[in-house]
């Protein structure tokens, strides 16, 4: 069990108490969001179930803009180093928080790992967050965008059952859609109307990304989205 966020149960975090974790983690998190801007690195905040393909799409990412941008990830995990180690394979410069039982991250956690991690460099820094589709959703980390990865193998009614995560992105990644053809009964088009039902404005990209396939979208995506966000530095007369 979360001791932070109590996982809804009011018994173990009583609502003013509660109140008073997120206010705490809003001002980290606006002093993380300081410190994106300053640098002009675009933060992003990659949510998802555990095996969802985070990892997956990242080392995609990587992989598509290598040579073009600069890659940097925090990886949430409870024990292991194991998706920090694929995140390096893939070559982004990335660091692991290791929470023991705490079901996402956090503001604190966040600034305390960009200590150790070469993140200021960098045109994006991805925060993959801990498996889970319930409290990563709640607490502000500091990013310039929120996204689900959503597998297919999930199931199309995931958005309804948990829309707090759904209504806080800013686009949904739907994972793994190679194996449509494998899953009786599963539509496509059946994920879209559930997430229209609970996203402001919803953004959808079907992803395969073994096959490469639907990356161009959603890389056209995050670079139109940080050429909107990040500030482009004012050369001054007599100063590179």
């Amino acid at each position: 069990m979360c001791q932070d966020c109590g996982c809804g149960d009011p018994e173990v975090v009583p609502v003013e108490v509660h109140d008073r974790i997120l206010a705490t983690n809003d001002a980290r998190a606006r002093h993380n969001r300081e410190h994106f801007v300053e640098r002009g690195v675009f933060a992003v905040n990659l949510m998802g179930s555990p095996g969802s393909g985070k990892t997956a799409v990242l080392e995609a990412t990587a992989r598509a803009l290598a040579g073009r941008r600069r890659l940097a990830a925090l990886s949430g995990d409870l024990a292991t180093d194991l998706d920090g180690e694929r995140l390096r394979s893939a070559g982004i410069a990335a660091r692991t928080i290791t929470t023991g039982s705490a079901c996402h991250l956090d503001a604190a956690m966040v600034h305390s790992a960009l200590h150790h991690l070469a993140w200021a460099e960098a045109d994006y820094l991805f925060i993959e967050n801990v498996g889970n589709l319930v409290c990563p959703a709640v607490y502000d980390l500091g990013q310039a965008a929120n996204v689900v990865a959503l597998s297919i193998t999930e199931g199309e009614d995931k958005p309804l059952k948990y829309p707090v995560m759904f209504r806080q992105a800013d686009v949904v990644l739907l994972t793994k859609v190679d194996l449509v053809p494998h899953l009786g009964g599963t539509h496509l088009a059946a994920f879209r109307r559930n997430l229209e039902r609970v996203m402001p404005e919803p953004v959808v990209f079907p992803l395969a990304v073994s096959q490469g396939l639907g990356m161009a979208a959603w890389l056209g995506w995050l670079e139109a989205r940080r050429a909107a966000t990040v500030a482009v530095p004012v050369a001054v007369e007599g100063h590179a």
